[in-house]
């Protein structure tokens, strides 16, 4: 049984959520947040397995609950809830921690499909957010031009998988590769294969280099 905890300060959405998850057979809704304070509470006491959260709400917003989590009850997954307006939180929130995203307007078959997948620790990004965050990761801050062998290219040329966004996150954060694959659920060997790509693509093979660089680009 998937135990979940939804946390969003909109009345309707917390029962319309609800409503829509206790109707599988695998899954079973422990409790409901009005914000982050009391989803975080409410994680130690009931230990569920994945939270829905939203990110604008009062007392504590979703981004710093998903941090707290993190530290407190490493176990739990977030998923966070958002809508298009809310994209520069992606990087953020991802760096703290959060195994995903998902929009509001979701169909409720793949809202199930995104729950299930995320509670296995596969990263969730939509295609429009994961646009989003491969625009950010693709063009230097304005008036600001990073020295690194990449220089030569063009910024705009970089792709990056959602996979390889999540980790960058990370790396910008100042995470170790051993942190990182504890906090993706992954081996240390596929993390380093990751980075390896991401260096490739970067134009270099130097860590501090690479975070520099990516930490321009993603202006956080």
């Amino acid at each position: 049984m998937l135990r979940i905890l939804i946390a969003d300060d909109q009345t309707l959405m917390r029962d319309g959520l609800q409503t829509i998850l206790q109707l599988e057979d695998d899954i079973e809704v422990v409790a409901t947040a009005e914000n982050g304070e009391e989803a975080c509470r409410l994680v130690a006491e009931h230990d569920p397995d994945l939270v829905l959260m939203d990110i604008r709400m009062p007392v504590m917003n979703g981004i710093e609950a998903v941090k707290k989590l993190r530290a407190e009850s490493p176990r739990t997954k977030a998923l966070m809830l958002t809508t298009f307006d809310e994209d520069d939180y992606i990087v953020e929130a991802l760096a703290g921690g959060a195994v995903g995203f998902l929009l509001k307007d979701i169909p409720t078959e793949k809202l199930l499909q995104a729950v299930r997948d995320a509670a296995r620790g596969e990263i969730m990004l939509p295609s429009s957010i994961a646009g989003k965050l491969a625009a950010r990761l693709s063009a230097p801050a304005p008036g600001r031009v990073p020295v690194t062998p990449r220089t030569r290219n063009r910024a705009t040329d970089l792709k990056f998988t959602n996979r390889e966004m999540s980790i960058v996150a990370l790396m910008v954060e100042g995470r170790t590769n051993r942190e990182i694959a504890q906090l993706l659920f992954m081996s240390e060997g596929t993390v380093k294969n990751y980075i390896s790509a991401i260096y490739d693509k970067v134009g270099t093979n130097d860590r501090t280099q690479a975070v520099i660089w990516l930490k321009d680009m993603t202006v956080i």
